[in-house]
């Protein structure tokens, strides 16, 4: 179960959906001066380098956080258009790119941060990203049971010396992070993005979810999966869906999609799988805010984003 190492997938699209979602809804949290508590059920290393032998060995870096920080040029075709997913006609290949939407500059702002002297040779993981953001008297909680990125995430987040406000828990976020909830200021937001490498994942997260509605209710819960041709994956954001509406709460779900998902085979016989074509983002209590900022940012991840004919985008809400 720890075959899973997001080092190789460290700034891919998926990351730039997630984080794009994440700092625009932290954005929104952090405008009220009550203290806000981040639950990371899954945070990884916490901080990846994109010119290492991980992120370089997989080049996923290149296909989403470099391609959006390469200087403007002619727009691509095919350019996606509105929820639900769909396609409009093509650019003329004169025009270039529009500037970019709220949503999206901020997510490159904060990934520049980590970066003064340009590019992008370290890129923030979740766990950076909020602590980024978090002010002094806010909380950050984090778990991670993998053994090597357990180690790594320590090491990393003591670079930071935020002494008590950042808690590294080696434990299994869906049995042990509802501990923390209702916190204090009953105010949170949890994060819950597993690698779903077992099937049992999706299963997990809806447990996991339930479990957290029923302890505190009001708390903002963000939800990543991966969009892969498997029923689970395809079953869980109809079911959060069922559960937030039932539970009498507002949600969010958020789509992006860079390439087709089919299995191909080349003209020597050798089969060619895609890799991770696309991924979302489902919300229970999202932030007001949120929709119209990404109605105005996935039409261009998925424009810049793409990498065939199939790129799209969905968002949708309820509540």
């Amino acid at each position: 179960m720890f075959s899973y190492r997001h080092a190789f997938h460290a700034g891919n699209h998926a990351d730039v959906l997630k984080h794009t979602v994440l700092i625009a809804t932290l954005d929104h949290l952090l405008e009220k001066e009550a203290a806000l508590t981040v639950v990371d059920t899954h945070a990884g290393a916490g901080l990846y380098r994109l010119d290492g032998d991980y992120a370089g060995t997989s080049g996923e870096a290149a296909e989403g956080i470099l391609r959006l920080l390469a200087p403007a040029k002619a727009a691509p075709a095919p350019v996606p258009g509105a929820s639900p997913a769909r396609k409009t006609p093509k650019k003329p290949a004169a025009e270039t790119q529009a500037p970019l939407a709220d949503a999206l500059a901020r997510y490159l702002e904060v990934v520049r941060d980590f970066n003064p002297n340009g590019g992008a040779r370290v890129y923030p993981g979740s766990p950076f990203i909020v602590h980024h953001l978090l002010r002094e008297h806010d909380k950050l909680k984090l778990f991670e049971l993998h053994p090597t990125d357990a180690r790594t995430l320590d090491a990393n987040i003591a670079q930071l010396e935020a002494g008590r406000q950042i808690s590294v828990l080696r434990d299994d976020g869906f049995g042990s992070a509802t501990k923390f909830l209702p916190p204090p200021s009953r105010r949170a937001l949890v994060l819950c993005d597993p690698s779903y490498e077992i099937k049992s994942d999706y299963a997990r997260v809806l447990d996991f979810v339930a479990e957290a509605l029923k302890r505190f209710a009001t708390g903002t819960y963000a939800v990543w999966y991966p969009i892969i041709p498997r029923p689970e994956a395809h079953d869980l954001p109809r079911r959060l869906k069922t559960m937030a509406t039932k539970a009498g709460k507002s949600w969010l779900h958020a789509t992006l999609t860079v390439k087709s998902s089919k299995i191909t085979t080349d003209a020597a016989g050798a089969t060619h799988r895609p890799g991770l074509p696309a991924s979302g983002m489902f919300l229970i209590n999202p932030p007001y805010t949120l929709k119209p900022l990404l109605a105005a940012a996935l039409p261009q991840m998925a424009e810049r984003l793409a990498q065939d004919r199939n790129a799209a985008f969905s968002l949708d809400s309820g509540g």
